[in-house]
């Protein structure tokens, strides 16, 4: 389950996504996150589904790599679509049993959001897999820079955003060394029922957030003996530049966008 957690990963290949301006991908994160919640129909899925295959060619990471993620979640999915199941009222009724009803619309619902939930997870994995933390970081920064008017600290969130990502391999790794050490003493992390499988887990949680506490407090201080003060004055090795294949991909998400806009006024 933990070499299943995609997020925070970057996978190396020679594709016009990996070259795309990190400000772009993370618009069209935003901007897909919000047609997914737009649309109503089946035309908007059809074309929320060929977006998001199109994304997926061009970024020529393997889908069976980008589905590992979903297995993570599995849980969230099976109780989101359960609420929307029993808890939609509607006027046909398919079954009802004790409190619980499901009627038509619950079907509907608990498919589409279902649906929703695993595009969610596909398409902002193609943002992270293709884009190293530091790239991330900086294109976030730079996004974020009109609200350093303000007085937002701009650069310290994408500071903690980047330790964040970087952290997140480093902790399942963490995990998976000290899982494999408790269950070479006995302990049993996937038989019996669920407050037994929870009790299991505190072997590991204490270990876990005392590494956690460790190497936050190394990295602070190796901070400080090199004397960072913040993002003050300071300049890139490689300044982000928009380039012609950044501005197409923002026609295409524009194109998109109002396509998805459209067919929900429309159909």
């Amino acid at each position: 389950m933990l070499r299943d957690i995609t997020i925070g990963q970057y996978y190396p290949a020679d594709s016009i996504v990996h070259k795309l301006d990190p400000r772009v991908k993370l618009m069209a994160a935003l901007i897909y996150i919000i047609s997914l919640f737009t649309f109503r129909g089946v035309a908007g899925f059809i074309l929320a589904s060929l977006f998001l295959v199109f994304m997926i060619r061009l970024s020529k990471v393997p889908f069976s790599y980008m589905v590992k993620g979903l297995k993570a979640i599995v849980i969230l999915m099976v109780i989101t679509a359960a609420f929307n199941l029993f808890l939609t009222p509607g006027d046909q009724v398919l079954v009802h049993f004790w409190i619980f009803t499901i009627t038509m619309e619950g079907v509907k619902n608990a498919a589409f959001m279902l649906v929703r939930l695993i595009y969610l997870i596909v398409g902002t994995s193609i943002m992270t897999l293709t884009t190293t933390p530091n790239q991330l970081t900086d294109g976030l920064e730079k996004s974020l820079m009109p609200l350093s008017k303000i007085k937002v600290p701009v650069h310290a969130i994408a500071m903690m955003m980047s330790i964040a990502l970087r952290f997140i391999p480093i902790l399942i790794e963490e995990t998976d060394i000290i899982m494999k050490a408790q269950m070479a003493r006995g302990a049993d992390f996937e038989n019996g029922n669920l407050i037994r499988r929870a009790k299991s887990m505190v072997p590991l949680l204490v270990p876990l957030f005392v590494s956690a506490f460790r190497r936050a407090d190394d990295l602070a201080m190796a901070m400080e003996a090199r004397c960072y003060v913040g993002g003050s004055g300071r300049t890139k090795m490689k300044p982000l530049r928009y380039k012609k294949r950044d501005y197409l991909a923002y026609l295409i998400l524009i194109v998109y966008l109002a396509g998805i806009i459209l067919l929900r006024v429309f159909l």
